[in-house]
């Protein structure tokens, strides 16, 4: 496979088009062995995967560690971004000072082993706080230090997407953008296009939903979010199975399996769908192993889908998937 890299947004990073996000190895997705963590992170360097995303929360900063050896040496060429806010209270503006932010930004960077973050997002915050905006002033001051290259918002919904590309320093937006969340594409993608802001993708499998392995019986142990927040117990229901109810997503599912018909599987039809955007700069699947690594990877290899193709996507979403997503987007 040849990879491919798209610049974010209208900053100098060019990043492999399918990278990929650590909150898998984290530990918030069952097991994992770090061993298998760290195989797999290398297996990605290996194809040419120059960019990963992760979160101080993410197996309370072990992922950001695992990073860091697995990029040793490599500081310079591979691309790392991490997120912050969430070990505090969302919705608290002290949590938020420059004195908060900048004790996230130390302990990720003492984790990640490096003196520079490349792009630090704020971790799903209140609209509220972002409307407030002096988090914004916070982060243009880490940045003017040096402390990060560039900052973004990995936000919930569209209307809080728009509302941070207002704030002229934001340089990338991450957002849950998949065949069963199509709205992005709709009323954010063309704005981020026109402003140059760098689009992540994620949750682009819909927790797996769109890799169409999921039987009736399907069953996840008590430490994976698809078992603790399938309804948003713990967080956003639009992070686990893009807000579907899970039934109601394998149906969904089912319906979806003609888009793997020359393109090997559901998995890299559904990651090709995304890429077909070209607002997007990366999407970011999550993973476990090396062979999930691949797998992901061979999204590039498949054929676009044709005009008409995305129009019966873009329709059948209209008619059969948007009433059924909950929480707001």
């Amino acid at each position: 496979m040849t990879l491919k890299y798209r610049q974010l947004g209208n900053t100098d990073l060019r990043i492999s088009e399918v990278s990929f996000g650590t909150w898998g190895i984290g530990g918030d997705w069952g097991t994992v062995s770090d061993k298998v963590s760290l195989q797999a992170l290398h297996t990605a360097m290996e194809q040419g995967v120059n960019f990963f995303d992760t979160a101080d929360v993410y197996g309370n900063g072990h992922s950001e560690e695992l990073l860091a050896k697995a990029t040793a040496g490599r500081e310079s060429e591979i691309y790392i971004a991490t997120k912050f806010c969430r070990k505090g209270d969302i919705n608290d503006p002290a949590n938020y000072t420059e004195e908060a932010v900048r004790s996230y930004c130390e302990a990720s960077l003492q984790r990640l082993k490096r003196d520079r973050i490349d792009l630090y997002q704020i971790h799903c915050p209140s609209f509220d706080i972002l409307k407030q905006g002096l988090v914004f002033e916070v982060l243009d001051k880490l940045k003017a230090e040096g402390k990060i290259r560039y900052y973004g918002v990995s936000v919930e919904s569209v209307e809080e997407g728009l509302f941070c590309m207002e704030q002229t320093n934001v340089s990338a937006l991450q957002v849950i953008f998949n065949l069963f969340r199509q709205k992005v594409s709709q009323q954010l993608l063309p704005v981020a296009h026109e402003k140059g802001v760098g689009i992540l993708a994620r949750v682009p499998l819909a927790s797996g939903l769109l890799t169409g392995k999921f039987n009736h019986q399907a069953s996840f142990e008590s430490s994976d979010h698809r078992s603790y927040n399938s309804n948003g117990e713990a967080f956003n229901v639009g992070e686990t199975f893009a807000g579907l109810p899970l039934a109601k997503g394998q149906e969904l599912s089912r319906e979806l399996a003609w888009i793997a018909d020359g393109k090997d599987n559901m998995t890299r039809a559904a990651l090709r769908w995304i890429l077909d955007h070209d607002a997007v700069s990366t999407v970011i699947p999550g993973f476990k192993n090396s062979q999930q690594v691949l797998d992901n990877l061979g999204a590039l290899d498949v054929p676009s889908f044709s005009k008409a193709e995305m129009s019966r996507l873009e329709l059948w979403y209209k008619e059969n998937v948007h009433a059924h997503i909950r929480g707001s987007y």
